[in-house]
């Protein structure tokens, strides 16, 4: 018996459908279901039964219920303590950071935090939203900061901290660089720069539906610095939040768009219980007045 399968089978429990814990558990639903199976095969019966509206425990599943879930705290519990006492003389904090999320806005507050807190150490891990979140799930990492465009499930935390316009981003000989603002049915003309990382990206595919404008892709590419480098180069044009473009990017124009105006909100994530940890404490609270 894996922890892993506990997992899964307390997610199925609290959820009422295979679908819905393999969603709250970031795993694809086929993997879950074979986890399932395999804790059924070792307990001796099914542990669920399943209808049109979601999945029941059985009587089995309704006895061992208790025990699993027993134990799944309680390991919870001894790596928590694992963690804590390898951190008696420096604390480090993992803060996971979704890959499109700007380094030029947050780590000016990063540095400040640490100059307030030498005795806290910071490792930052970026990587995306679902890899992230999937950690913090595992207690591998203190807290994440994201820009959800659903919120996270119980028991996450979310606190908002900014919010950042989307920009057009172009070369700086470009036709665009003469106009005030420009909208989405201007970008329709121009080769376009498709940011496979976009959070946003299905937003802006219904939008775009809706209006009945097609986004020729000329480039399609899920790095920041390429998309950048290529807009420079005058190969297209791209939409970024505006964080991520550099203050001071050679070649490089934007305006921000204005019909419609796309934004996204990004937000610090973390489960309800760090809220008191005092290693994290301290950081919650300086992010709770600094943006």
């Amino acid at each position: 018996m894996e922890m892993q399968q506990i997992r899964y089978f307390l997610a199925v429990c609290d959820k009422g459908s295979f679908t819905r814990a393999a969603q709250s558990s970031y795993v694809a639903q086929p993997s879950l279901t074979q986890a399932i199976k395999k804790l059924e095969d070792e307990l001796g019966g099914e542990l669920f039964s399943r209808d049109r509206s979601g999945c029941r425990l059985t009587s089995l599943g309704r006895l061992v219920e208790p025990t699993l879930r027993q134990i799944f705290r309680e390991a919870q519990a001894v790596k928590a303590e694992a963690i804590r006492f390898s951190r008696l003389n420096t604390v480090p904090l993992r803060l996971g950071v979704m890959t499109t999320i700007a380094a030029r806005h947050l780590s000016p507050f990063f540095a400040d935090f640490q100059r307030e807190h030498p005795h806290l150490e910071l490792e930052l891990v970026v990587d995306g939203e679902a890899q992230l979140l999937r950690q913090l799930d595992e207690q591998t990492l203190d807290l994440v900061i994201s820009a959800p465009t659903l919120p996270p499930p119980a028991p996450l935390q979310t606190l908002s901290l900014y919010q950042e316009r989307y920009v057009v981003v172009f070369n700086d000989q470009h036709r665009f660089n003469q106009l005030p603002a420009i909208d989405l049915a201007a970008i329709q003309a121009e080769p376009y720069l498709d940011r496979l990382n976009c959070e946003l990206r299905e937003t802006l595919r219904g939008v775009c539906l809706g209006r009945q404008i097609d986004l020729y892709a000329a480039y399609r590419s899920n790095s920041e610095d390429w998309i950048l480098a290529m807009a420079s180069a005058g190969i297209g044009v791209a939409l970024l939040p505006e964080f991520n473009v550099p203050k001071q990017a050679e070649r490089l124009k934007w305006r921000y768009l204005s019909d419609p105006d796309i934004r996204r909100t990004v937000s610090a994530i973390y489960p309800a219980p760090n809220a008191a940890n005092p290693e994290l404490k301290p950081l919650l609270a300086k992010l709770q007045v600094a943006f």
